[in-house]
């Protein structure tokens, strides 16, 4: 049964289209998820599907006696509201007198929420977006509409989410850039790309394969077009013999041909390294402690960063993630240790959330700024390996053209203004880049490509994220806040998670062995203790992957064969100096070698740079 109907709409943002003569329907039990580039629409369309908005032109029907409900990007509350009285706000029923208080309860605890009498006011805009997520879903909804459900959830959180949407009876409309949470829930994708809607009838990747296949289509259309009106053209230089019926048919296919458009690129965010070089010391962590109120959130944590770590920091929210990094960055000061900052060292801090006040410093998104000026407050050019590049181009790779340049910051979406500052912090070229949950409210996109750049980011990268598809694709050591300590994993996410699981499963296999061993001794027991604690500490080690101990074991005579071979090309040039063809053949390949050698003896840099702390710690 068809729920939502949108026909033919057309939508203008100012002088922007945002959507062309576009058609889009909502079945029942469908779960929708619409993906585009922040600042097509996305936003906009959930609006309009709920009756916020309405369409410049194009007509939208619903089922009559439906019932939706939406959760907002952004949500707002009723000043003096506590947690539970928003939770239950619109949601009782006759049917659920009794129960909508403990369902509330049960709810709130699911996303981490447990002072139920404390005002929403004071509370922080994440917290205040689950609060909103638990009275959207406690409702009584025909039709879910969610925008960036995910924001601000651990990886625990967005596990029972996507169990309990997957289970949710009715249709499911969201916006979210959760490549595995997509990939898992939904099962179509909707996909808004220059005007118009496009519809897949698959998860996310599946719709990977099928947009692949789409835009091979329409390109293969291009050419075939292409060729056809080059015919055409040369019969037009011909010119028409007569002015038969059948020659004007001719003059106005041609005509038609001409006055189509061919398929529009993609604007393509492009991202080039702009980091400063550093020196031998980095940036160490020793013993560092810090509390509030009374309550420890690190407890004497040490850590020394690599020249080319990339680090992530993981854990529940409210744990104590944010504050390590604005101890990094001497935003604070721990209760207890310090942190060791070499000379060349520049950190650029992308803040999970952007202060729109003066205390955000060069961050503070002045609504009635330019965006251009925004970005030459950091820096009017930057170097990159392309040589010195303007703002004005540096704003244009980031997909803002020049006439979004000197619009205000004001009528930006929150996706592109977290677009435009993580640009500001790359403006000013750091060598340690520290991301605090950056992958809310940007683009899948924009992701994809900031995820390229970090591959070829010289430098430190260290990421605090619930995104788990994000720390797989970043981060090869992984830290873990866990039960008031800071465990050490190697890997991404998914390592984490078996890792954890064979971690269940050694304690278990203990559990039983103890029930049914019974004759243990006290000293037996102590002892086991005292080796368990012994394990933890050298789990949380510096220590090599098994990858990384095979590489070093191995790059040294790399290394060897490259020099050997780059030798040899040398004495091939000398022998062919007079022949160009091959000279210019043998000097490519000679090049090619040389920059695989420069980028085999920085990673040995790295990998002989971690042999030395491990063995230093070891002694």
């Amino acid at each position: 049964m068809n729920l939502i109907n949108i026909e033919n709409i057309t939508k203008y943002y100012t002088d922007t289209p945002l959507f062309e003569e576009a058609s889009f329907t909502v079945d029942e039990m469908e779960k929708v998820g619409i993906i585009g580039i922040n600042g097509t629409g996305k936003t906009t369309l959930l609006k309009m599907l709920i009756g916020m908005e309405t369409p410049d032109k194009g007509t939208i029907t619903r089922a009559n006696n439906i019932v939706i409900r939406y959760l907002p990007q952004t949500p707002d509350f009723q000043k003096d509201v506590t947690v539970l009285e928003a939770v239950m706000e619109g949601n009782r029923t006759h049917d659920n007198e009794w129960s909508l208080e403990s369902d509330a309860r049960m709810m709130l605890q699911k996303l981490g929420i447990s002072d139920y009498g404390q005002k929403t006011d004071t509370m922080s805009g994440g917290q205040r977006k689950r609060i909103a997520l638990a009275n959207t879903l406690l409702s009584k909804a025909d039709v879910l509409v969610l925008d960036e459900p995910t924001n601000h959830l651990d990886s625990s959180m967005a596990d029972w989410l996507e169990e309990y949407l997957k289970n949710f009876r009715g249709a499911l409309v969201m916006v979210t850039h959760d490549r595995y949470f997509l990939d898992s829930v939904s099962n179509r994708i909707v996909e808004i790309d220059k005007g118009k809607i496009y519809s897949y009838q698959t998860n996310y990747t599946g719709f990977l394969e099928l947009k692949a296949q789409r835009e091979d289509m329409e390109l293969a259309t291009e050419r075939k077009r292409q060729s056809i009106l080059r015919v055409e053209i040369e019969w037009m230089k011909r010119g028409a013999r007569a002015r038969s019926t059948k020659q004007k048919a001719h003059i106005q296919r041609y005509e038609n041909l001409a006055a189509q458009r061919g398929p529009q690129q993609d604007a393509q965010l492009e991202l080039s390294s702009v980091a400063t070089r550093m020196g031998k010391t980095t940036v160490e962590l020793k013993n560092i402690t810090k509390g509030y109120d009374g309550k420890n959130l690190i407890n004497d944590f040490s850590y020394i960063f690599l020249k080319n770590d990339r680090i992530g920091f993981i854990g529940e929210n409210g744990c104590g993630k944010s504050t390590l990094m604005r101890v990094i960055c001497d935003m604070e000061k721990p209760d207890a240790g310090e942190v060791i900052t070499g000379q060349t060292i520049r950190i650029g801090y992308y803040a999970q959330e952007i202060r729109n006040d003066e205390r955000a410093g060069l961050a503070y998104m002045k609504p009635d700024m330019r965006v251009i000026d925004y970005i030459r407050n950091t820096a009017e050019y930057v170097q990159t390996v392309d040589g010195s590049v303007s703002a004005s181009v540096m704003l244009d790779r980031f997909l803002f053209p020049p006439e979004k340049q000197y619009g205000l910051l004001g009528k930006l979406s929150g996706g592109e203004r977290r677009r435009l500052n993580l640009l500001r912090v790359l403006m000013e070229a750091p060598n340690v880049l520290i991301l605090d949950e950056p992958t809310n409210d940007l683009d899948i996109q924009t992701l994809t490509i900031l995820e390229d750049y970090l591959d070829h980011f010289d430098g430190i990268v260290i990421v605090v994220s619930h995104d788990r598809y994000f720390l797989d694709r970043v981060v090869r050591r992984i830290f873990a806040f866990q039960d008031g300590s800071i465990r050490q994993y190697e890997g991404g996410f998914t390592d984490y998670q078996a890792r954890l699981q064979e971690e269940s499963s050694s304690t278990e296999v203990s559990d039983n062995k103890t029930v049914s061993s019974k004759n243990n001794t006290r000293a037996g027991a102590k002892e086991s203790d005292t080796n368990l604690k012994n394990i933890k500490k050298r789990q949380d080690k510096l220590r090599f992957s098994y990858k990384e101990k095979k590489e070093y074991e191995t790059i040294e005579d790399e290394i060897a064969a490259l020099e050997e071979k780059i030798g040899k090309f040398e004495a091939d040039m000398a022998e062919n100096a007079s022949d160009f063809v091959k000279l210019n053949e043998l000097t490519k390949q000679k090049e090619a070698a040389e920059q695989l050698l420069e980028e085999k003896m920085e990673r040995w840099m790295y990998l002989q740079d971690l042999a030395e702390k491990i063995a230093e710690q070891d002694r």
